[in-house]
């Protein structure tokens, strides 16, 4: 007897799919909140929380991209104006997107 058949006799269910990804509104709310912790940084802010905060940043921009399927280099472009320019390049078409940080 074909294993489909068994387990439609036997009532069973397939287990629901899980998601991919976080829901898009936590992935916005903390590129809120990281957005907001990096301009609140003074200059006497060290440069480990500077780069910590910025590495975040870029991570949930990663995560916002794969969950509305945004290609985007943010993972190969190295630190420096390059970086800035395609974080800048990223934030814009997320927000063309309807995303909201």
């Amino acid at each position: 007897m074909p294993f489909g058949l068994v387990k439609a006799l036997l009532g069973l269910r397939p287990p629901p799919p899980v998601p991919e990804h976080r829901p898009i509104e936590r992935i916005a709310a903390d590129l809120r909140r990281v957005r907001c912790a990096r301009a609140g940084f003074g200059q006497g802010a060290s440069a480990a929380k500077k780069i910590g905060a910025r590495q975040a940043y870029d991570a949930l921009l990663s995560q916002a991209c794969a969950a509305l399927g945004v290609e985007h280099r943010l993972r190969v472009v190295p630190e420096g104006m390059d970086r800035e320019f395609e974080r800048m390049r990223v934030e814009e078409r997320l927000k063309e997107l309807g995303l909201s940080f």
